[in-house]
C-alpha cells in the first residue's frame, strides 16, 4: 500500500463516523446545556444580527465590526463545500443526506455559538488589536496551554492546504475548464490580488470580505432561486425526497434507489460539518476580533453564520440539484453534477457555478490566512507574521500550477485533527458558555466593560 493510499484511508476514517459522532455529540451536549439557545432565542438572534448587519456602530480601536467579523468568518466558511460538498453528499447518500446535513447544522449552530462566546471571552489585546480562538480558551480558560499549542500548530499548518493551495488550485481548474485561462496567468493574478489584501492584516481582509461575501452569496442564491422557481412543480418531490430519503431511501424511487439510511446520514452529517466548520475551531478566530460589549452578543453571529452557510446556501444547491432531475442522468462527478443542474434550466447556469466557485475559493484564501497567521503568532510571537504571509502567498501561486491531490488529503486530515483539542475545550468550558448566555439574556443592556462578565470566567 502506497503512502498516498495510507493517508487516504486515514482521511476517510477521520471524516467518517468518529468525527461525525464527536462533532454532533458535542453539539447535542452544548444544546442541552444551553437549553437549545439556537431555537429558544432564534427570532431574537436573527433580529439582532441579520436585522442589524448594516448598522454603523462605534468600533474599538484595533477591532472590527461584528458584521465584518461575520463576513471574514463566512469568507472562509462559505467555500467550494457549499457547491461541490453538497453534490458529494447527495451522490453518496441520496437526497436524504440533505436532511442529515440540516440536523448537523442545527446542533452546529449551538457549537459555533459556544466557540465564538469562548473566543471573545478569553481573547487578549495585542499591539494590532484583539487575538482569540480555541488556542486562547484552551490556554487561558481550560488552563491547558499544551492543548492550545496543539490546536495552533495544526491550524497553522492546515491553512497552507485547506485554506490556501487547494483553493487556488480549484480557482485555476475552474478558470481553465470554463474560460480556458492558463493556470500560470491565474496564478499571477490570484497571487497579486490576495497579497494586496493580506498584507494589511485583519483590517484589510475584513474590509474586502464585508463587500465580497454579500455579493457572492447574493449572486449564487439569486441564480439558484431562479432555477428552483422555474422548477416549482418539482418542489413537492424534492421535499419528499429529502425527508423520506433520510429514513427510507428506497421509497424515493427514480435515480436514488440503492441508498441506505446510514449512507444518507454519514454523507449528510460529514459534508454538513465540513462546510459550516462548526466544532473545528477556525472561524471563532475571526469573531474574536470583533468590537462587542459581551461574548454572547458576538456568539449570536456564530449562530447566523451556520444558518446562512447550511440552511441557506447549501439548501439552495441541494434544491437546484434535486428539482432539476439531473440525478437521473447518471453523472458521478460532483462538480459536473451541480454545473449540469444549473445549465439545464439557465443559459448562464454553468457560468454562475464557475464564478461562484471562484469567488467562494478566493474568499476562503483571505479568511484562512488570518486563521493561520493568528495561530502562528500564538506559537512564535509577532515576528512570525511577515514570514508567514510570504510563505502563504507563495503557496497560493504553487496551488495554481501543481497537482495537489496529496495536499488535499493531508489538509483534510489536519482539518479533522483540529477539532479534537477544540471539542475538549468546548465541553470542558461549557459551564462558562451557559453562564455567559444566562448573563446576557437575563439583561441584554448595553455593557461598557468586560469587567461586567469577567467574574463568570473564573
Amino acid at each position: 500500500m502506497s503512502f498516498a493510499e495510507v493517508l487516504g484511508k486515514i482521511d476517510a476514517f477521520l471524516w467518517g463516523v468518529p468525527l461525525m459522532v464527536l462533532l454532533v455529540g458535542a453539539g447535542i451536549i452544548l444544546s442541552v446545556r444551553t437549553g437549545f439557545v439556537q431555537s429558544r432565542h432564534f427570532g431574537y438572534i436573527m433580529k439582532n444580527t441579520m436585522g442589524k448587519m448594516f448598522e454603523k456602530n462605534e468600533i474599538e480601536e484595533g477591532a472590527i465590526s461584528p458584521f465584518q467579523a461575520l463576513s471574514t468568518a463566512l469568507a472562509a466558511t462559505v467555500g467550494t463545500g457549499n457547491i461541490v460538498g453538497v453534490s458529494v453528499a447527495i451522490l453518496g447518500g441520496g437526497p436524504g443526506a440533505v436532511f442529515w446535513m440540516w440536523v448537523a447544522a442545527f446542533f452546529g449552530m449551538c457549537t459555533k455559538f459556544s466557540e465564538v462566546n469562548l473566543s471573545v471571552a478569553y481573547r487578549v489585546k495585542t499591539e494590532d488589536g484583539y487575538a482569540g480562538g480555541p488556542m486562547y480558551y484552551l490556554d487561558r480558560g481550560l488552563k491547558k496551554p499544551w492543548l492550545g499549542k496543539c490546536f495552533a500548530f495544526l491550524a497553522g499548518v492546515a491553512c497552507f492546504g485547506i485554506g490556501c493551495s487547494v483553493q487556488s488550485n480549484a480557482i485555476a481548474g475552474t478558470l481553465k475548464s470554463s474560460f480556458n485561462v492558463p493556470p500560470m496567468i491565474t496564478a499571477v493574478v490570484i497571487t497579486i490580488a490576495a497579497s494586496v489584501v493580506i498584507i494589511g492584516g485583519i483590517q484589510s481582509i475584513s474590509k474586502v470580505t464585508e463587500k465580497l461575501v454579500p455579493f457572492m452569496a447574493a449572486f449564487y442564491i439569486v441564480g439558484g432561486l431562479i432555477i428552483i422557481i422555474s422548477n416549482a412543480h418539482m418542489l413537492p418531490f424534492a421535499i419528499r425526497a429529502i425527508f423520506v430519503g433520510a429514513f427510507n431511501p428506497s421509497a424515493v424511487g427514480g435515480g436514488v434507489i440503492g441508498y441506505t439510511i446510514m449512507l444518507a446520514m454519514r454523507n449528510g452529517v460529514s459534508r454538513g460539518v465540513f462546510t459550516n466548520e462548526a466544532g473545528l475551531g477556525s472561524s471563532p478566530i475571526a469573531h474574536a476580533t470583533a468590537s462587542t460589549d459581551h461574548p454572547t452578543r458576538q456568539g449570536m453571529w456564530g449562530v447566523t453564520e451556520v444558518f446562512l452557510d447550511t440552511f441557506v446556501v447549501c439548501t439552495i444547491t441541494a434544491l437546484v440539484i434535486i428539482t432539476s432531475g439531473v440525478l437521473d442522468e447518471g453523472i458521478t462527478d460532483a462538480s459536473a453534477l451541480v454545473a449540469t443542474a444549473f445549465d439545464m434550466h439557465l443559459a448562464i447556469g454553468r457560468y454562475i457555478v464557475s464564478l461562484g466557485l471562484l469567488l467562494f475559493a478566493f474568499s476562503t484564501i483571505l479568511g484562512w490566512e488570518y486563521y493561520g497567521e493568528t495561530s502562528a503568532r500564538y506559537l512564535l510571537g509577532r515576528k512570525i507574521s511577515k514570514p508567514y504571509k510570504l510563505l502563504y502567498v507563495i503557496m497560493i501561486f504553487v496551488g495554481c500550477v501543481m497537482n495537489l491531490d496529496l495536499a488535499w488529503t493531508v489538509a483534510n486530515i489536519l482539518n479533522a485533527l483540529m477539532a479534537i483539542p477544540n471539542l475538549i475545550g468546548l465541553i470542558g468550558l461549557s459551564g462558562v458558555v451557559v453562564a455567559l448566555e444566562k448573563d446576557f439574556f437575563s439583561d441584554d443592556r448595553k455593557r461598557t466593560s468586560p469587567a461586567e462578565y469577567e467574574h463568570l470566567l473564573k
